[in-house]
């Protein structure tokens, strides 16, 4: 597992940045690097894009590194990492609006209402957020899902924290564990991994990961948080009165769509293990992240759109007007490529291969631990996920297909610990909830903490196992 850097693992073009820095100095690097990061979206506010970039260029004067050859590298990673990553990001944008404006996200929440009783109103929540988490961002999941959970703590009498935090789970352990969101999609691209692999051993760990952390925490968050009040006017679940709305089976199976055909991809790898089957071939195609969500994407025009009523122009308008806001996110993503190509190319991978060999360490937990390290010092998921997939990168040159997948999975793991103030969804949670900053501590900060280490804990002994 511990394979020095190759060039192999550089992307295509990208010049090696000579240097002769010990391992000293690059460890150095790397610190004074992600401490400026840090210092920079923590303390001066800056936009974590600007930050990675700065951070980059620090990180390459401190190993040495010529600055001409610097700007190549930086370039090189941000180019491959948004055109591998940021389609993905944005067919996955357009997808979630389409559930959003067309209703089909009601519909789910109601079909799934209708037939559970109270005491299974927390599983209930648990499985919708799952479901909408799919294809959702996890702030858009939380503006969207939030109204769903007061409707039915209003409706069902029920206390707001218990039904409350297993649909917070539900999003949460999607968003860190399950493509096609950006931070498993960047750590798959940056370790090489298979996506299919990776999508199906993150649907294991995430299930009793998110039943610990949902249900089952859940109660024990309603104690010690107490009961809240509802807001005195919650905002309804669909604010548009339409006469038409997307069937619940056809929502389901557009939202499901990407993942069977990637699945399908990974197991058929897996039985025909043949390049040259026309089976494994079309599957291979098909499956494909890119292929899987533009299908569902051109699908949900059909399914959820037209269904919903909407014509060509307003279908155009609603796939059009979810770009925008994720050009902030794409940036952020591109930036990190730069900020883990320059890592790569300076040598760090390589050094912390040497370390990590000499001491014994395993790659999973070396990844776990340094998305959590970078979790706690910046509030975000995906500059966690983003540079410790760049770190650890080259450990999982000589890895199996499973364990490259298990490292993507622990990593995401680490990215989720112990979410707290200097965090946006911190903040998100607390004022959408009403709680006080110890209140949201004791339910919020804990479910991310516990959704981290239950994944680590079932990760570790899995690598064993495949």
């Amino acid at each position: 597992m511990e394979t020095p850097v190759t060039p192999t693992l550089l992307a295509a073009g990208a010049p090696a940045l000579p240097h002769t820095a010990s391992n000293g100095q690059l460890l150095l690097a790397v610190l004074l690097s992600i401490g400026a990061i840090v210092l920079l979206i923590t303390r001066f506010k800056l936009h974590p894009f600007l930050a990675l970039t700065l951070g980059s260029g620090l990180l390459a004067a401190v190993a040495g590194a010529p600055f001409d050859k610097l700007l190549a590298s930086f370039s090189t990673g941000f180019g491959s990492t948004v055109a591998s990553v940021g389609l993905l990001i944005g067919l996955g944008a357009m997808l979630g609006k389409l559930l959003a404006d067309s209703g089909g996200a009601n519909t789910i929440a109601d079909t799934v209402l209708a037939r559970t009783g109270p005491k299974l109103l927390p599983w209930a929540m648990a499985l919708i957020a799952a479901v909408l988490g799919l294809p959702l961002f996890f702030e858009v999941g939380v503006v969207l899902l939030v109204p769903i959970v007061l409707l039915v703590a209003r409706r069902g009498n029920a206390p707001l924290i218990g039904i409350g935090i297993p649909a917070l789970a539900g999003l949460s352990v999607l968003h860190g564990l399950v493509p096609p969101h950006p931070g498993p999609l960047v750590a798959v691209d940056a370790l090489h991994a298979d996506l299919g692999v990776t999508l199906a051993l993150g649907l294991l760990i995430a299930v009793p990961t998110l039943i610990v952390a949902g249900p089952l925490f859940g109660r024990l968050a309603q104690r010690w948080v107490g009961p809240l009040e509802l807001p005195a006017e919650t905002a309804p679940v669909d604010t548009v009165k339409r006469e038409r709305t997307p069937r619940f089976g056809a929502v389901l199976a557009t939202i499901l769509l990407p993942v069977v055909l990637m699945l399908g991809k990974a197991l058929t790898d897996v039985l025909v293990d043949d390049p040259k089957s026309t089976v494994q071939r079309l599957f291979d195609f098909i499956g494909s992240p890119l292929i899987a969500l533009l299908a569902a994407t051109l699908l949900a025009m059909l399914t959820l759109g037209r269904a919903a009523g909407f014509d060509k122009g307003r279908i155009s308008e609603t796939v059009g007007s979810a770009l925008g806001p994720i050009a902030g996110i794409v940036f952020i993503v591109g930036a990190g490529g730069g900020f883990k190509q320059t890592l790569i190319d300076v040598g760090v991978g390589q050094a912390v291969s040497e370390w990590s060999g000499k001491w014994h360490v395993s790659a999973l937990l070396l990844g776990w631990l340094i998305a959590v390290l970078i979790r706690l010092a910046t509030g975000s998921a995906t500059v966690a996920t983003i540079t410790a997939a760049g770190i650890v990168g080259p450990l999982a040159a000589g890895m199996s297909t499973s364990h490259a997948a298990l490292l993507v999975l622990a990593i995401g793991a680490g990215s989720l610990f112990l979410s707290h103030v200097n965090d946006a969804g911190f903040w998100l949670v607390k004022e959408y909830f009403g709680m006080s900053v110890g209140q949201t501590l004791k339910s919020w900060s804990v479910m991310e903490t516990i959704i981290s280490v239950v994944a680590i804990a079932l990760i570790l002994p899995l690598s064993l196992i495949i």
